[in-house]
């Protein structure tokens, strides 16, 4: 026979395991993987941000449009200890990004390495 601090000990914890966060993380699957594309353009916005950075860049198309890309790289943390710091890259720097891209063509992808202004070029811990 269960006494009843055992029902409530059980029960405590099973709310509790119920009540931890839950641990999820995307898929990298989205992204081709068998082939690299080199965008140069002009960075729109970057977001430094956990748990994935982000990089909006401006590409000049071939008739002289415009297309916006967006492009994910791995936390800070990661990119810290690639050499990154949080103003590697600003509004209306011009860089070369050689990314993974998207499986279904859209304008995004996923981060290899972005080569900055000065030639030094930084590792995006794709993931």
């Amino acid at each position: 026979m269960v006494s009843k601090i055992g029902i409530l000990a059980l029960a405590g914890c099973l709310a509790a395991a119920a009540a931890s966060p839950v641990v999820a993380h995307h898929s990298f699957a989205m992204f081709d993987k068998n082939k690299q594309v080199t965008l140069v353009g002009t960075i729109k916005d970057f977001q430094f941000t956990n748990p994935h950075s982000w990089i909006q860049l401006v590409v000049m198309t071939p008739d002289g449009g415009e297309e916006e890309w967006t492009i994910e790289a791995l936390s800070p943390n990661v990119l810290i200890r690639s050499g990154w710091k949080r103003t590697s890259l600003v509004p209306g720097q011009k860089v070369t990004l050689l990314i993974y891209p998207m499986r279904d063509g859209s304008h995004g992808g996923n981060l290899i390495s972005v080569t900055l202004p000065d030639g030094v070029t930084l590792g995006g811990g794709a993931g």
